[in-house]
């Protein structure tokens, strides 16, 4: 039995279950692992993150490689197209929405989520620049046909259902506008993925435990 590692706010943790669940696999779920640099967990995930999947005894981590890895195993409902060219662009935009849009947002989620006092004009600044070129590019390539990658759903829908809402937030409470704002497909668009029975789930679970830290 599979087992996904995590907690129910990780937006990559969240990607992963919306995948696994959308696949139709069947998997145990332990959603109260957080990060940590202690010995014991460091033994399961070495980085001390989450996401991780127990495979057999085995421990496998990053979002990216256990997606690619259930694609693998478990093809018979796939999150990728069948021709390779396009299985690349699926590819291309989930590293557009992960390497150059929400790993650059995250570094103002300490000031803008989590109590850290203003952020610097200068990091201010220094995101505001790069995430315009992550931006750009996901405009460029996004279809939203109805999907993000087109008429099918894929794997990038798994990750812009879960990235495109912090960016939108982290950069309207930053600098007082959305980052998002050239492109108004978005809104309908995560309504739309959001209808469907595993991204609703998940959603459902990730506002349960936000309203839950608050108490």
């Amino acid at each position: 039995m599979l087992r996904l590692c995590g907690f129910h706010i990780s937006n990559y943790f969240n990607k992963v279950r919306i995948a696994m669940l959308e696949k139709g696999i069947d998997f145990e779920l332990d959603p109260a692992c957080r990060p940590s640099q202690k010995d014991e967990f460091l033994a399961r995930t070495p980085l001390g993150k989450v996401p991780f999947l127990q495979v057999d005894g085995q421990h496998l981590i990053e979002s990216q490689v256990i997606c690619e890895y259930l694609e693998e195993v478990y093809p018979q409902k796939p999150l990728y197209p069948r021709e390779p060219l396009a299985r690349a662009r699926v590819r291309e935009l989930v590293a557009i929405l992960e390497l150059h849009m929400e790993l650059v947002v995250r570094r103002l989620y300490r000031s803008v989520f989590f109590g850290g006092g203003p952020a610097s004009e200068e990091l201010k600044a220094s995101v505001q620049a790069e995430l315009a070129k992550g931006v750009r590019a996901f405009r460029m390539r996004a279809k939203f046909d109805p999907y993000v990658a087109g008429a099918e759903l894929t794997l990038a829908d798994c990750a812009a259902f879960v990235h495109l809402p912090l960016v939108s937030l982290a950069t309207k409470l930053a600098y007082g506008a959305d980052a998002l704002e050239s492109m108004p497909q978005v809104k309908a668009y995560l309504k739309l993925v959001g209808e469907r029975p595993a991204f609703r789930q998940v959603n459902e679970d990730r506002k349960a435990a936000q309203a839950a830290m608050k108490k």
